[in-house]
């Protein structure tokens, strides 16, 4: 990034405003993607941060004093499991980077400063959804090892999908196989 560090930290309170700004104008490419009402709906929910900081963590990322990118973190089961995710899964959601900085490394870092955090806690999995309008990020999230699992894919209309990935953080303990420790078998 030409000798500029990115910083990684949890949000302050006194930038959820400027937080709700980088969400807009981050996914703002995809307004002309979407029908109008649909589109006024999605923005709505997206910049309410403030709604989902009692379950969530909400990462930035800054360069040069300057917020560049934004995500979320829900470590929390309860939400995993109302979006349909299995129980137990960490959730990433609304990944944003400003657009003026893009491809520097920006939206990967706070990708992996949530896998860290997922790893600290012990969390197996991760999940997240995105669609086929935010290819960059597909990329991105395949190239990190994320994984289709089209079975938690959902349809907001009948012709958007958005699609389900999955991270496996722990494949094996010991002798049990990551698919076993889902389902609770414990073998010694």
């Amino acid at each position: 990034m030409d000798n500029e560090s990115i910083s990684i930290r949890d949000v302050r309170i006194e930038e959820l405003d400027e937080i709700s700004l980088l969400l807009k104008e981050a996914y703002q490419q995809y307004e002309k993607l979407l029908p109008g009402d649909t589109w006024h709906r999605y923005v709505e929910d997206i910049t309410n941060v403030r709604s989902r900081l009692d379950e969530s963590q909400l990462i930035v990322a800054e360069v040069n004093r300057q917020l560049v990118g934004a995500v979320t973190l829900y470590l929390n089961a309860r939400r995993s499991e109302r979006e349909g995710w299995p129980r137990g899964w960490a959730v990433i959601r609304l990944l944003a980077v400003r657009p003026s900085c893009r491809n520097r490394g920006i939206g990967h870092a706070l990708v992996e400063e949530c896998l860290r955090r997922c790893r600290e806690e012990g969390i197996a999995t991760v999940g997240l959804h995105t669609t086929e309008m935010m290819d960059v990020a597909q990329r991105m999230y395949e190239k990190m090892g994320f994984t289709r699992v089209p079975e938690f894919d959902f349809y907001p209309r009948p012709d958007v999908v958005v699609m389900a990935y999955r991270l496996d953080l722990i494949t094996s303990i010991g002798n049990c196989s990551l698919e076993n420790l889902q389902r609770g078998i414990v073998t010694k």
